[in-house]
C-alpha cells in the first residue's frame, strides 16, 4: 500500500520513485479529515466478489444498531493505572504483562505468523512493537504500508494470536536503526535541529502522525482493539537537548489524534539524571535495566518520578547488539531467566528486549558513536530466545518456566525451527572499499569525518 499525502515538506520535493503512484479517487470522499491523508491500495483477490450495495434506507435503519454495539462493546474495555494499588487495571482487574520486543521491519512478512507464534506459545502475554518513520516514508509525503512494510497487517496477526500490543511509534527509536528510524530527508534543511521543538521537526513530525495515528486509532484496547499502550520518544533523557517544550508537544500531539483514554508513558535508563529530562506529567514513567542488578534498586530509580503505580521494565535485555570487527554478544540463559523471576516476584510488568532480534535487510543497521564510530552489523541476532532465524532457543525455554511459576502457559507443542537449506557456495567478488583508508570517506557523504561522525554521535548516542 502505497500513499502519497500532500502537503508542504521542509525542503524541496523530489519525484516519487518508479512505480509509485496515487489512487484515482472516484466519487466523494466520506471518511474523516485525517484518514482522507492516506490513500490505501489493495488488489482483489482471484473470486472475491464485491460487496453489494446497500439502499440508503437500510444504512439508516442498520447504523444506529451498529453504533450501539460498538459503544457497548468498547465500554466494557479499558486499560489504565490503579495507583493505588500499584498496578495496571484491564477491563477493571489488576493485570501485568509479560511481553517481548519484535521489530517487524527486520523479519520478512511471511515469518512473522511463525515468530509471533512462537512468542505466544512461550507464555507472553503481550509484544513490543517499534514503528521506524524512514521504513514508511522514504521521501516527504510518500507513504509505503505494503509487503514487508504492512504495519496494519503485522498487527491483525498479534491480534489473532490473542497477543497484546505495546506499541512505539517514536518519532525517534533508536532500535540500533538507520538514524534512528528519523528519515535522512530530514537532513535536506542544514540547520534543523532533531528530537526538540524546533519548528520545522516538529512540522515534519505532525504530519507523519497525522498519517499513522489515524491507522492506531481503531486499534486502541478501549476501541476494541489490542493495543494497550504508546510509547511516546525512546529513552529522550539521555539526548542531549532535555527540550521540555518539545516533548509537550508530543505529549500534545498523541492527545489530540487518539484522544484522553490511552496510556501513554516513557522509558529511560534507571539513572536519575536518564529520567529527570525523559520524563513529564501525562507521560508515565518507566525504566529499563538488563540482568545482574539488585531489581528493588534498580526499580528504585522508577520511583522517584512515579511513587505510585505499576514497576515497568520496559527494556529488559535479553542479549546484546554486535558491532562490526567485535565478538558475537551472549548472555547466560539462566542469569536473563534469574533477573526476570526477581521482577515477576515484585508484581513488576516486563517486556524482553529482545525477544525475537531478526535481521538488518538492506542498509537499516544504525550505528552507535562511543568514543568512537561503531556500525551494528547486518545480523541482528541479540542473542534472543527466538534466534536470528527464528528458532526456539535454551534462552527460550528457560524463560519460559519462569513464567509457567507465574501464569499458566498455553497448551500444545513449541512450533519447531524454521527449515534450512543448502544453497552452495556464493562467491563474492570485490568492487570497491567502503573506505578509501583512515579518516577518508565515499563521494557523496558529508564534509568531513568529524561532522559525520558528530551528526552520528548526536543521534545515536541515546542508545544504551
Amino acid at each position: 500500500m502505497n500513499h502519497k499525502v500532500p502537503r508542504d515538506p521542509i525542503s524541496v520535493r523530489k519525484p516519487p520513485l518508479p512505480g509509485w503512484r496515487k489512487q484515482q479517487r472516484r466519487g466523494p470522499d466520506c471518511r474523516p479529515p485525517a484518514a482522507r491523508h492516506v490513500m490505501r491500495f489493495r488488489l482483489a483477490s482471484p473470486g472475491r466478489r464485491a460487496p453489494l450495495a446497500m439502499g440508503l434506507g437500510r444504512c439508516a435503519l442498520l447504523l444506529p444498531l451498529v453504533l450501539v454495539l460498538v459503544e457497548a462493546a468498547s465500554a466494557a474495555r479499558s486499560f489504565g493505572i490503579d495507583y493505588a494499588n500499584n498496578c495496571f487495571l484491564k477491563d477493571g482487574a489488576p493485570f501485568r504483562y509479560i511481553s517481548g520486543s519484535i521489530h517487524y521491519a527486520r523479519v520478512p512478512a511471511p515469518s512473522w505468523k511463525d515468530r509471533l507464534l512462537k512468542m505466544y506459545m512461550s507464555g507472553l502475554n503481550a509484544v513490543q512493537v517499534y514503528v521506524p518513520w524512514n521504513y514508511h516514508e522514504p521521501l516527504p509525503g510518500l507513504f509505503n504500508f505494503a509487503d514487508d512494510r504492512d504495519l496494519e497487517a503485522f498487527l491483525d496477526l498479534t491480534a489473532q494470536l490473542g497477543l497484546l500490543v505495546i506499541l512505539r511509534p517514536g518519532p525517534y527509536i533508536c532500535a540500533e536503526w538507520e538514524m534512528g528510524g528519523l528519515p535522512a530527508w530530514l537532513l535536506w534543511k542544514p540547520d534543523i535541529k532533531l528530537r526538540s521543538s524546533d519548528p520545522d521537526f516538529l512540522q515534519a513530525v505532525d504530519s507523519w502522525l497525522d498519517v499513522l495515528l489515524p491507522m492506531i486509532k481503531p486499534r486502541l484496547y478501549h476501541n476494541g482493539g489490542n493495543i494497550i499502550s504508546i510509547k511516546v520518544e525512546n529513552e529522550y533523557g539521555s539526548y542531549y537537548a532535555c527540550d521540555y517544550d518539545y516533548l509537550r508537544h508530543l505529549l500534545a500531539a498523541f492527545r489530540a489524534r487518539l484522544g484522553a483514554q490511552v496510556l501513554l508513558f516513557t522509558t529511560d535508563g534507571n539513572k536519575e539524571a536518564a529520567l529527570r529530562c525523559g520524563t513529564l506529567q501525562g507521560l508515565y514513567a518507566t525504566v529499563d535495566f538488563g540482568p545482574g542488578r539488585n531489581v528493588t534498586a534498580a526499580f528504585a530509580v522508577q520511583r522517584l518520578y512515579e511513587p505510585k503505580g505499576p514497576l515497568v521494565n520496559s527494556e529488559y535485555y535479553t542479549g546484546w547488539l554486535d558491532y562490526w570487527g567485535q565478538p558475537h554478544s551472549s548472555t547466560d540463559p539462566e542469569l536473563v531467566a534469574s533477573g526476570l523471576q526477581d521482577m515477576l516476584k515484585l508484581g513488576a510488568s516486563v517486556n524482553m528486549y529482545m525477544f525475537q532480534g531478526g535481521t538488518n535487510f538492506g542498509y537499516w543497521s544504525g550505528a552507535d558513536y562511543k568514543d568512537k564510530y561503531k556500525p551494528v552489523t547486518t545480523s541482528y541476532d541479540y542473542d534472543a530466545p527466538l534466534s536470528e532465524a527464528g528458532d526456539p532457543t535454551p534462552k527460550l525455554f528457560a524463560i519460559r518456566t519462569v513464567i509457567g511459576k507465574f501464569q499458566p502457559l498455553p497448551s500444545g507443542p513449541m512450533p519447531p525451527p524454521t527449515p534450512k537449506h543448502a544453497y552452495g557456495h556464493l562467491p563474492l567478488h570485490r568492487v570497491s572499499p567502503v573506505l578509501r583508508g583512515r579518516g577518508q570517506q565515499p563521494s557523496g557523504a558529508c564534509p568531513a569525518p568529524a561532522s559525520c561522525f558528530g551528526e552520528m554521535h548526536e543521534l545515536s548516542s541515546p542508545c544504551s
